[in-house]
């Protein structure tokens, strides 16, 4: 449930990576520092051009890859967790939109059965306003009853909840012992906050050997966000030695669970062959699936391949709207502007035209 990941990230985890040098073509995505995942996005290195090919004059230059930046506060979704393993009538009312129903039972439960996962989501019900009327405090008086029982997705749910101060006073001390607890028992979730913690350096001091560990315990357990974030490690070589080739293939568990960053970097590894067979088919492949999922970084990219024709038929027409939509998000290319101001006017029509059926009913 694409909800319930979301708590897992704090505010602006999207994280970006800088690429290896390359001479010509693709530029990775916009970089974000291994010690800072959340933080703004940068340029990075392009794609290369197959070696017999001539530089075309759209062609971007290499950049420098960028510098750690610092991290900002966590600032925690309110959402809640419930992960149990065993479907029941609890949880099944509860992916069936069916709240009410969810909270009855689960009152029962927790109430007469003392089930912790009951409990739990109690919680997640009384946070998100499912069902009941939306109390804070409630939630939490839920999730503790559920820390005190053991259960692990209470103790991270209650973490967030300590991390933003909602059903209570913020308590970030009692938060990352909470996400250190529920780590211990497996939550993939909280061993990626408490790494951005670590990085942070304001709750703890700055430690990125053990962000890398705890990124690597989440990375393992399948969370495409760390790992996405212990790529960057790699990639850098931050808290861990520098290796391309498991930085890659964490971008590609990544990219394959949809990580639209991890997406973009895979792409430009399998389009340049760093740290995995060269394939361009498939690398523009990906960048179109990034570039129809609203990533500027994407779109410019796609834009430059097929305005160059670099592993694909050349197509000014569909390039330069990619050009168009990118450059609405902030990713102008002055090439680019170059290339689209030679088309004929009934060229730059066609172009024009379809960025705005994509700006206009693109993104819905």
């Amino acid at each position: 449930m694409k909800f319930l990941r979301s708590i897992a990230l704090l505010a602006g985890c999207v994280m970006t990576m800088a690429g290896a040098s390359a001479q010509v073509s693709l530029t990775p995505p916009a970089a974000q520092p291994p010690a800072a995942p959340p933080a703004a996005k940068k340029e990075a290195p392009k794609p290369k051009a197959p070696p017999a090919a001539k530089q075309p004059t759209a062609t971007p230059k290499p950049a420098a890859t960028p510098k750690p930046a610092a991290t900002p506060t966590p600032s925690p979704s309110p959402s809640a967790a419930f992960e149990d393993p065993n479907v029941d009538l609890v949880y099944g009312a509860y992916q069936r939109g069916m709240y009410k129903t969810a909270f009855d039972l689960a009152t029962t439960r927790a109430q007469y059965n003392g089930d912790p996962k009951a409990m739990t989501m109690l919680g997640e019900l009384y946070a998100n306003g499912l069902g009941i009327k939306r109390d804070y405090a409630k939630a939490a008086d839920w999730y503790q009853r559920a820390v005190d029982a053991g259960d692990r997705e209470a103790m991270f749910a209650l973490a967030m909840m300590r991390l933003s101060g909602r059903g209570g006073n913020t308590n970030r001390e009692q938060a990352v012992r909470l996400l250190a607890s529920a780590a211990k028992l497996g939550n993939a979730k909280a061993a990626y906050n408490l790494a951005l913690l670590y990085l942070d350096g304001n709750t703890m001091p700055q430690d990125v050997r053990r962000a890398a560990e705890l990124l690597r315990v989440a990375a393992d357990a399948g969370n495409p966000e760390a790992q996405y974030a212990l790529a960057t490690f790699y990639k850098e070589g931050t808290g861990v030695p520098k290796d391309i080739d498991k930085a890659v293939r964490l971008l590609q568990a990544a990219s394959l669970a949809d990580n639209v960053d991890a997406e973009v970097e895979y792409a430009i590894a399998l389009f340049n062959g760093t740290g995995t067979p060269k394939n361009q088919t498939a690398a523009v492949a990906l960048l179109r699936k990034a570039a129809r999922q609203n990533s500027p970084i994407a779109q410019n990219r796609l834009a430059r391949v097929l305005v160059s024709g670099l592993g694909v038929p050349v197509d000014k027409i569909e390039g330069l709207k990619w050009h168009l939509v990118a450059k609405t998000a902030g990713k102008g290319d002055p090439e680019l502007d170059e290339r689209f101001s030679e088309l004929s006017p009934e060229d730059r029509a066609k172009v024009e035209e379809a960025a705005r059926k994509w700006t206009g009913a693109g993104k819905k």
